[in-house]
C-alpha cells in the first residue's frame, strides 16, 4: 500500500512530466511557425540549376521594414516624404546618403537609417548662394568627400565632409565628345585615387573618367557591339530606305555603378539578349569578371517564351558588398540577383507589388550593416531585407572559400543542403573540400552532384592517378608473372611439338 504522501508526489511526478510535453509541443509548434513566417513572402525565392531549369528555394533574404520620409524628423520638424529619389549610397563610416531627387536635396542617415544628420540643400558658392537641381546620384570617397551629380545644373559637386565645396565639375572638352553635347550626369562613383567615375545621360561610349583636377580624360570600360558578318552583308546591299528601317547597333548604355575596396568599378548595363549585365573593370577598362558555370551574369536566364521569368533581366544599379560578394538590382521584375566572385548565382529574391517587400520602380541598391536595402523611386521610400538562416550560411560559406577555407565551410554548406537539398553550389563546396584534403573519391561524388564539370575532371584525374600509383607494384608484378608464364608456355609447346616431330 502507498503512503497518501507516496501517492500525492506520483501524480505529481506524472503531471510534470505531461506539462514538460505540452511547453516542448509549443516549443517546437512555436519554431515551425516562425519559419513558415519566414518563408511567407510575398515573392518566389528561386534559383537555376546547370541545365537552366527554375528550382525554388528557401527565402534569402525577407522582407524588414520600409521606411518613409515622413517617418523621420529634422531640427524638430517631420521630414518631407522622398520624391522620386534616384540613389543611395553608404559612406567609408557607414553614414547612409539618398539623392532626393525630385525634392533637389541629399539626405543623409546614421548607420542604421534610424536618425536624419543632415539635409543638404543650399550651399555657398564663391560668396553666393548655390542650389542642387534634381540631384541625380551621390557617393563619399574613402577620404569622406562627397559627390554629387548635380543632373539639372548639368554639373558634379564635390564637397568636404562638412559640405563645404572643394570642387565643380562640368563641360567637358575633348575631341572624342560629339560636338553640341550637354554633359548630365546621372551617376557617379570615385576610385581610391579619387578618379571621377561619370554615368552621363546619353553617353554611349562608355563611363566618362574625369582626373582628381577635374579635367576629363575619356572613356571608360566601352561595351563594343558585336555585328555578324550577315548583318554586315545585308546592311552593305540594303538601299538608303531598308537601313533606315534597320535597328542601330548603339553601344550599350551603363545604368549603375560601384567601386571595391581593390579599385575595380563593378557597372551594370542593359543588353537586348540579357547574357551579361554587370562588369568588373580593372583599371584599363577591360572586363575582368567571371561568368560562373553557365557564364551567364543577367539575371533570369530563359529569355524565350512567356511568363514570369521569360525576358531578359534590366540590371539598374550593383553594389560590392563583401568577400567578392555582389548583388544586382533587376528594375524590370524587382529582384534582386547575387553572385559570387566565381560568377556563381547565389540566390534571388524580390518582386514588384504592393505588398511590403516588393517594389513599384526599384532605382537603387545597398548594403547597410547585415540588411540589404533597396530605394523605390515611385514610392519614395527605402525597403530593407534581414537575412534568414538560408542566405546567413550561403554568405559565409562563400566568405571561407573566398578566403580559402575550403574545409572549414563544409558544414555549412552540410547545412545548406539540409534546407535545400537541391543546391548545387553547396555539393560543389563540399565536393572542393573533399578534392583539397586530398579525397578525390568523394570529392567527385560532391561535384558530380553539384554537376561541376571542370572540377569533377580534376577529382576524376587525380583520383586516377592515385589508383594507378597504388597499384602499380601489382600491375607490375602481374605483368612480369604473365610474361614469364607466356616464355614458359611457348617453351614447353616448343618441345612437344619437337617431340611430335621426332615421332
Amino acid at each position: 500500500m502507498l503512503s497518501i504522501k507516496e501517492k500525492f508526489m506520483k501524480k505529481l511526478n506524472r503531471s510534470s512530466r505531461i506539462l514538460a510535453l505540452l511547453l516542448a509541443f509549443v516549443m517546437v509548434a512555436g519554431r515551425q511557425a516562425e519559419v513558415v513566417r519566414a518563408d511567407d513572402v510575398p515573392y518566389n525565392t528561386y534559383n537555376y540549376d546547370y541545365r537552366e531549369y527554375i528550382h525554388y528555394t528557401p527565402a534569402a533574404y525577407i522582407p524588414d521594414k520600409i521606411l518613409y520620409g515622413r517617418d523621420f524628423t529634422y531640427e524638430g520638424e517631420v521630414l518631407d516624404d522622398f520624391k522620386t529619389p534616384q540613389d543611395m549610397c553608404k559612406s567609408p563610416s557607414g553614414d547612409v546618403y539618398v539623392a532626393d531627387t525630385g525634392n533637389n536635396r541629399v539626405v543623409v542617415f546614421d548607420n542604421t537609417i534610424s536618425r536624419v544628420k543632415r539635409v543638404f540643400s543650399t550651399f555657398d558658392n564663391n560668396g553666393k548662394e548655390d542650389k542642387l537641381g534634381a540631384p541625380y546620384g551621390v557617393c563619399v570617397s574613402e577620404k569622406g568627400n562627397i559627390y554629387i551629380a548635380d543632373s539639372q545644373n548639368k554639373r558634379v559637386l564635390v564637397f568636404d565632409p562638412d559640405f563645404n565645396l572643394i570642387q565643380i565639375v562640368s563641360d567637358p572638352k575633348s575631341e572624342s565628345l560629339e560636338a553640341g553635347f550637354v554633359f548630365t550626369p546621372w551617376k557617379v562613383a570615385v576610385d581610391y585615387a579619387d578618379r571621377i567615375y561619370v554615368i552621363a545621360q546619353n553617353m554611349f561610349e562608355g563611363i566618362m573618367v574625369f582626373e582628381t583636377d577635374g579635367q576629363f580624360t575619356g572613356f571608360f570600360g566601352t561595351i563594343s557591339v558585336d555585328i555578324s558578318l550577315w548583318e554586315k552583308f545585308w546592311r552593305r546591299i540594303a538601299t538608303k530606305e531598308e537601313r533606315a528601317n534597320q535597328k542601330l547597333f548603339i553601344p550599350t548604355e551603363f545604368t549603375g555603378i560601384d567601386v571595391d575596396p581593390e579599385g575595380f568599378i563593378y557597372a551594370t548595363n542593359v543588353t537586348s539578349d540579357g547574357v551579361q549585365g554587370v562588369r568588373r573593370l580593372n583599371p584599363s577598362g577591360q572586363d575582368v569578371i567571371k561568368k560562373g558555370e553557365n557564364e551567364n551574369l543577367g539575371g533570369d536566364l530563359q529569355i524565350d517564351g512567356t511568363g514570369d521569368y521569360y525576358g531578359p533581366s534590366q540590371f539598374t544599379d550593383v553594389v560590392y558588398r563583401s568577400k567578392g560578394i555582389y548583388s544586382c538590382l533587376d528594375r524590370k521584375r524587382g529582384r534582386i540577383f547575387t553572385y559570387d566572385h566565381e560568377g556563381n548565382l547565389l540566390y534571388i529574391f524580390g518582386g514588384l507589388g504592393t505588398q511590403v517587400g516588393t517594389f513599384q520602380m526599384p532605382v537603387a541598391i545597398e548594403e547597410i550593416g547585415s540588411t540589404v536595402s533597396i530605394l523605390d523611386a515611385t514610392m519614395g521610400a527605402i525597403v530593407s531585407f534581414r537575412v534568414t538562416e538560408y542566405g546567413d550560411c550561403i554568405n559565409t560559406a562563400v566568405g571561407l572559400r573566398y578566403d580559402g577555407d575550403e574545409a572549414l565551410a563544409v558544414d555549412i554548406w552540410r547545412r545548406v543542403l539540409q534546407l535545400d537539398e537541391n543546391n548545387e553550389l553547396a555539393n560543389t563546396g563540399i565536393g572542393k573540400a573533399y578534392l583539397a584534403s586530398g579525397d578525390y573519391e568523394k570529392a567527385m561524388k560532391y561535384l558530380k552532384l553539384g554537376m561541376n564539370r571542370d572540377y569533377y575532371s580534376i577529382a576524376y584525374k587525380r583520383y586516377r592517378n592515385d589508383i594507378l600509383k597504388n597499384n602499380a607494384s601489382y600491375a607490375l608484378t602481374g605483368l612480369v608473372v604473365l610474361i614469364i608464364a607466356i616464355a614458359v608456355f611457348k617453351r614447353i609447346r616448343k618441345r612437344r611439338k619437337g617431340v611430335i616431330d621426332d615421332d
